[in-house]
């Protein structure tokens, strides 16, 4: 009995100890980003009674979801991707992606664009189940405003022609490099009937568009042949077909009003076989028997030497009575035969007097090549008034094109300025669209102006007094309607070498009575006449409770707030971080009232269309942000997606704000993390982490991540760090110096706490950061090991240097915005001198880890490659990693997974003692590359 007995608590001894082994969690390690899932895209419904979500790892198929939000029914499809909910809300439609691996595979072999796997279409009934598969589909359309029709556009059915003999094959081929302007054969479009699943097909398609009340398909077909050239309309209901217009040329420009009675477009049919083909705008009511050209080169109203644009954009104003489009100076027409590319001579002008520099200019230049200028076709008049010009390039007609007023915006006279001054200024122009007369109103404005919705109003921040201004379109002075606000309606904490920025503006209330602002805290609605006094609408309770309020548009089509109705606020506490959600009104008193407040980071909520049901995304930093939907009051939240059940499973950890003060004094807030099951009695590594400030994010989820440039701080939580995140102020003219002063004396405090071992602490960054760092490590040796990620470290050199990815100087940078040095190398040399690492390289002790990328269009490669080879050439341990053909950071998920493997190898070795990988201790040499990548640990290890 005894022997029975012992060896019945021998068995649940094991069961127990296999149930807390089963039970235990694990440390998170890259292998976690095949399996984290993030959601990429959602919706509701038009009637609120369905969800849909894309999510999926960064590196595999993804999959979509529809749930339904009052009941149990929810469908899965493998790959699903940007999906739409019909209007109706009674079918849903997606592109089925390609697999990834097939992808990669056909990469690797080297198909032909056309070889390559292609998506393609589902359409699922949401009452039903039932799905519809369709091949080789590019594209799919719904009605904005209309249901029960899709239209799907199919890819190219390739057939060879096994007929042609190899002269005519050589001579077509010859044919098609000879032909620049090469013409776009369409393909079959689709139309279907929901309900019944019936498809009517239209061949040749290259274009195509659903009115917004979904009785008319306007699409535009081109042949091989051009036998199909031309655009039609579809009465979508009888399935009838109007040819609007046809004959051999091209077709573009589709707009439709938002009546549905109206069909606009350009083409080019009359001089298609012209050396130079001309376009003209045609103009189509629906109904009548043909499309009319209503504007073309040498129409009235348009320029003398210009003509219709193929590029600008064709669309009607929102009443319909006006055409809108693009003009352009007809170019110079191509030469008919080129030198041979390799007898040209290949050279760029640089000119002092040049408004761009070449670079730039050279970035922009198919931008500019593609520039037109807005005209307008008055259609009852049947009169084109041109708006802008060269001088004026920048034009936008108010009240969605219904106004017959226009604002205009100029920054011809300034562009030079912009290589390095900051913000870039703009002339201000008020038009008459109705003549095209121009008035300037404002000179070198270093904000934007805005139109109020009626067009009774132009609105601006002016920088010289950090105020808001309106002046009234009619005429009279500029109006300072901010002034008589007792608190500053300016970014209080601005530390860059500009005068600050607003903090933004709501927007207007209906009949442009009221124009509303923010403050830090609160919501202020000003009367453009001056005549009363601003009044705070949110009741002076943010600044009173330190909170901020920022007013949530739920209705993407809203132009003006409705002053009687519910505005729904979202809500952050300076202090706490929690976020929420509050409502208001601009009418009346006391109007204020809280709906929800959590130690939560809350997206902003979208609205169903006919529904009182909000979407949103919830999240701290434990809890991943899953999707959630709520009535309007947000007092029944249900939570809808679950798309990461695997993180129960893992070690996590906490963050929780700290608060220090820097060396200057100042009280400092920042975010540190710290391991699950957290030990205070412990000693643990410390990394460090900053770029600006971050304590907003407090409540921020940071799921595990091949984050292209920076360390995750759950990854190393997970893993027995505790990381440090510390918000950073700065003094113009002294950068470097105030990382020091507001880093260090955080890392101090937490040392002096106890659980953070001061022998064995580290510090991350890039960019920026990087930069930083690369400063930090020449003042203090506290850090063991530090990694600088595309760091300046030659302010002298960087300062006359190009932003190759826009082309742009780099002076601007300096003198104005985030270096922050506040004045040129010549005003301030020793400010550049002594912000800069490079010279003062013989102070660094700490090992330093440098990532810096060869294709970098934001900080120059050779700053990197500077510091590296200062350091390498005083002794000091230093690597330099370059992700070839990358840019600022690594984009390619490879080489981001790479990153994060390297630096938590580096780190683990000079923190935690872990051995060092081949690349740490030896390096690997070039005639290694490609067949090693150095991260295993050697032998000997």
């Amino acid at each position: 009995m005894k022997r029975s007995y012992r060896l019945l608590l021998f068995i649940l001894l094991i069961f127990v100890s296999l149930s807390a082994f089963a039970q235990e969690k694990k440390p998170l390690d890259h292998g976690a980003y095949d399996i984290w899932n993030k959601i990429n895209e959602s919706s509701i419904s038009v009637d609120g009674e369905w969800v849909l979500w894309s999510l999926g790892p960064e590196d595999k198929d993804g999959a979509l979801k529809i749930k339904s939000v009052t009941g149990d029914t929810s469908y899965f499809f493998p790959r699903g991707a940007s999906a739409k909910f019909d209007y109706d809300s009674g079918f849903a439609a997606f592109l089925i992606q390609a697999p990834k691996d097939s992808v990669k595979k056909a990469k690797r072999d080297k198909k032909k664009k056309e070889e390559m796997p292609k998506d393609s279409l589902g359409i699922v009934n949401l009452n039903t189940g039932e799905i519809s598969k369709i091949a080789r589909v590019k594209s799919f359309k719904t009605a904005p405003k209309s249901g029960g029709w899709l239209a799907y556009h199919l890819q190219k059915t390739d057939v060879k022609d096994t007929t042609k003999t190899k002269e005519e094959k050589t001579e077509s081929k010859k044919e098609k490099k000879d032909n620049k302007k090469k013409k776009v054969e369409g393909t079959n479009l689709i139309l279907r009937n929901l309900a019944t699943a019936s498809d009517s097909t239209y061949s040749d398609v290259t274009d195509y568009q659903f009115s917004e009340n979904g009785k008319w398909l306007v699409y535009t077909a081109s042949s091989k042949d051009s036998a199909a050239d031309g655009i039609y309309a579809v009465e979508v209901e009888s399935g009838e077909i109007t040819i609007v217009l046809s004959g051999p040329g091209n077709y573009k420009q589709i707009a439709i009003d938002e009546a549905g009675s109206q069909v606009a477009f350009i083409s080019n049919r009359d001089s298609i076989e012209a050396k130079q083909p001309t376009y003209k705008l045609y103009h189509w009511r629906i109904g009548s028997k043909a499309a009319k050209m209503v504007a073309a080169e040498k129409t009235a109203g348009i320029p003398g030497g210009w003509w219709v644009s193929e590029h600008g954009k064709v669309s009607f104003s929102k009443n319909g009575k006006r055409l809108l489009f693009g003009t352009a100076p007809r170019p110079t027409p191509e030469p008919d035969e080129e030198e041979p590319d390799d007898e040209k001579v290949k050279v760029d002008i640089w000119h002092w007097k040049d408004p761009y520099l070449q670079p730039m200019q050279l970035k922009e230049a198919e931008k500019e090549r593609k520039r037109s200028y807005l005209a307008v076709v008055h259609l009852d008049k049947k009169r084109v008034v041109q708006l802008a010009n060269e001088k004026i390039p920048e034009v936008e007609i108010g009240s969605e094109g219904n106004a017959d007023i226009a604002i205009g915006t100029s920054n011809m006279p300034y562009r030079q300025l912009i290589s390095w001054d900051w913000p870039a200024y703009t002339d201000i122009y008020v038009i008459n669209a109705k003549t095209g007369q121009r008035r300037l109103v404002r000179q070198k404005l270093q904000s934007r102006a805005r139109l109020s919705p009626a067009a009774k109003y132009l609105t601006w921040w002016e920088r010289q007094d950090s105020s808001w201004y309106a002046l009234a379109v009619k005429g009279g002075s500029p109006l300072n309607l901010s002034k008589q606000i007792p608190q500053p309606v300016y970014n209080e904490l601005h530390d860059w070498a500009y005068e600050a920025n607003p903090y933004g503006n709501v927007g207007w209330t209906e009949k442009d009575r009221l124009f509303l602002i923010y403050d830090k805290h609160d919501i202020w609605a000003l009367d453009p006449t001056g005549k009363k006094a601003p009044r705070n609408i949110t009741e002076g309770l943010g600044r009173e409770d330190n909170f901020r309020f920022r007013y949530v548009r739920l209705d993407p089509e809203e132009r003006a707030i409705n002053p009687d109705e519910s505005m729904l606020l979202s809500t952050f506490h300076y202090k706490t971080k929690a976020g929420g959600f509050f409502s208001t009104r601009v009418n009346g008193a006391n109007q204020l009232s809280p709906l929800t407040l959590m130690d939560k980071s809350f997206s902003r909520p979208t609205q169903a269309k006919n529904a009182d049901a909000l979407l949103f995304t919830r999240s701290s930093y434990s809890e991943f942000p899953d999707l959630w939907v709520s009535n309007l009051d947000l007092s029944e939240m249900q939570k809808v997606s679950d798309a990461n059940p695997q993180q129960s499973d893992y070690l996590w950890g906490t963050a929780e704000l700290m608060e220090w003060h820097s060396l200057d004094g100042k009280l400092l807030q920042g975010i540190l993390y710290k391991p699950e099951n957290f030990d205070p009695e412990k000693k643990y590594p410390m990394l460090v982490y900053f770029y600006e400030k971050s304590s907003q994010n407090l409540h921020r989820h940071r799921a595990p991540q091949a984050h292209r440039s920076v360390i995750v701080p759950v990854f190393y939580t997970s893993r027995g760090y505790v990381v440090f995140v510390p918000d950073i102020p700065y003094r113009v003219g002294y950068p470097g110096e105030s990382a020091l002063n507001a880093v260090v004396p955080g890392v101090t405090d937490l040392i002096k706490q106890g659980f953070v071992d001061e022998e064995n602490s580290g510090v991350q960054g890039h960019s920026w950061g990087g930069y930083q760092i690369a400063f930090m490590v020449t003042r203090t040796n506290i850090f063991k090991a530090a990694e600088a990620g595309a760091p300046v470290s030659n302010m002298i050199s960087a300062y006359g240097g190009i932003r190759w990815g826009t082309g742009r100087s780099r002076m601007f940078q300096y003198e104005r915005t985030q270096s922050r040095i506040g004045g040129s190398l010549w005003e301030y040399p020793m400010r550049y001198m002594e912000n800069s690492p490079i010279f003062w390289a013989d102070k660094i002790e700490t090992p330093l880890l440098i990532m810096h990328n060869d294709h970098d269009g934001h900080v120059p490669w050779y700053q990197g490659i500077e510091l590296f080879v200062a350091l390498r050439r005083l002794g000091q341990p230093v690597w330099l990693i370059n992700y070839n053909d990358e840019p600022h950071w690594p984009t390619k998920f490879q080489n981001k997974k790479d990153w994060q493997i390297r630096m938590q190898q580096f780190f683990d070795h000079y923190l935690k003692g872990a051995p060092a990988p081949v690349w740490l201790k030896e390096g690997v040499p070039a005639v290694e590359k490609g067949k090693t990548l150095g991260t295993e640990t050697t032998s000997s290890e």
